[in-house]
């Protein structure tokens, strides 16, 4: 009975550990590449964004207008700084900022007393000096005219004695005078005779030592004197004067203060036109030269301007370029006026092109979220760009055109794949 009972137990085939095992090894190796993938950032890295919140441009075969916007400012062509030459104490200001003035206008006056010390005593040693230079060529002059009296008393006693000899010479030979007499006064003769060209050498090189130094002291007592000028040239520096005519664009001085000597006191503005100042973009900086050419709009008018100057130092991502209007500047310009244009840098060209949009901050032009219209998103590639302007961004590769492109501001999205636009 026992073995009518017992019935035989089979196993369903896809529940023996045979099936099993060959079912687990290809599930478990699927599971591991599909954990490790999602472990290891296989999964792209997504932003959800409302497609009103973007702004989207087409990429187009097209002109490209290859230019620099000019954002510039109108300034005068010349400044003129007035600095303090000697420092002191203000004790009148005479003019104003907007006043006209002159060329030799007094503008300030100050007062220095140790300046005024100062001068005085160089003035004196100068004036010592002159005193002692006028001695010594008073003295050359005087030497001059005793040793001219010298030789002059040589000469009339070499006279004298010749005239004696001869007469006592006739008295010695008839016996009327010793021998004696006779050669006492030839020997004086003899004497001066020998003297006269020893004082007429020593006459000859006092005369060209004198020659030498005359003109020497001459210019020895016009440098003293013009240093004299200069001296008290120093008191008149305490009056402040207009160099040149033009407008008083800047002063701000008050009663009792005491400006420093080289200290800024103002500027003057003479009437010498008008030019432009301009910062360009630091990506510009290798493309602009001097005497490149643009225009500025003025009263509902172009004006051509050309580049006087280009100023290489960047400063917050910027530099200056200095412009003059070409042929007479646009009546009714004033100084720190605003005015826009645009710069040539090229020719138009063809060129495939892509609208400037504000994504430039962020990625420099090195890569942008391409649109996938079918899909609702857009994926992030990487691109090469050349020349640009404030419209227009030249694509050099990864783009083709009537691709479509997220062109608004990409803050935020350095670490983002892909986006995911939501209607």
């Amino acid at each position: 009975m026992t073995a009518a009972m017992d019935i035989a137990i089979v196993r369903p085939w896809w529940r023996k550990p045979r099936t099993l095992r060959f079912i687990a090894i290809p599930a478990a190796g699927v599971l591991t590449a599909f954990v490790l993938s999602a472990w290891f950032g296989g999964a792209q890295r997504t932003l959800r964004l409302p497609a009103i919140n973007v702004e989207i441009s087409t990429v187009t075969q097209d002109m490209f207008r290859d230019f620099v916007p000019l954002r510039s400012k109108v300034v005068p062509r010349d400044v003129v700084y007035l600095d303090a030459l000697e420092g002191g104490r203000v004790e009148r200001v005479l003019v104003e900022p907007g006043d006209v003035v002159t060329a030799g206008q007094p503008l300030v006056e100050l007062t220095n007393t140790q300046l005024e010390l100062d001068v005085l005593d160089r003035e004196a040693r100068l004036v010592e000096s002159i005193t002692q230079l006028q001695a010594y060529q008073t003295q050359l002059e005087q030497n001059r005219l005793s040793n001219d009296k010298a030789l002059a008393s040589i000469d009339y006693d070499i006279a004298r004695l010749t005239r004696a000899l001869e007469r006592r010479q006739a008295l010695t030979e008839s016996g009327m005078l010793p021998r004696e007499a006779s050669d006492t006064v030839s020997d004086e003769l003899d004497f001066m005779r020998k003297l006269r060209p020893l004082q007429a050498r020593s006459n000859e090189q006092q005369n060209r030592l004198r020659v030498q130094q005359v003109p020497q002291i001459a210019a020895q007592l016009s440098k003293l004197q013009q240093d004299i000028e200069i001296t008290r040239h120093k008191l008149d520096q305490l009056t402040v004067r207009a160099p040149v005519d033009g407008l008083m664009t800047a002063i701000d001085l008050k009663v009792g203060e005491n400006p420093a000597r080289g200290a800024r006191l103002g500027e003057i503005t003479p009437d010498t036109g008008y030019k432009l100042s301009a910062d360009i973009d630091e990506y510009y900086l290798g493309r602009l030269r001097v005497d490149q050419t643009g225009t500025i709009d003025f009263d509902e008018h172009q004006v051509t301007v050309r580049v006087k100057r280009v100023l290489p130092q960047v400063t917050e991502g910027t530099f200056k370029v200095e412009l003059a209007f070409e042929g007479e500047p646009p009546r009714g310009l004033l100084a720190g006026q605003g005015l826009q244009g645009k710069l040539a840098l090229g020719n138009d060209t063809p060129a495939l092109v892509l609208p400037a949009g504000a994504f430039l901050a962020e990625t420099g032009g090195d890569w942008v979220f391409v649109l996938d219209t079918g899909r609702g998103e857009a994926q992030r590639r990487r691109i090469k760009t050349g020349r640009r302007n404030a419209e227009q961004i030249e694509i050099l590769s990864g783009l083709v055109p009537g691709e479509q492109v997220i062109t608004s501001n990409y803050s935020g999205f350095a670490r983002i794949d892909r986006i995911e636009l939501v209607h």
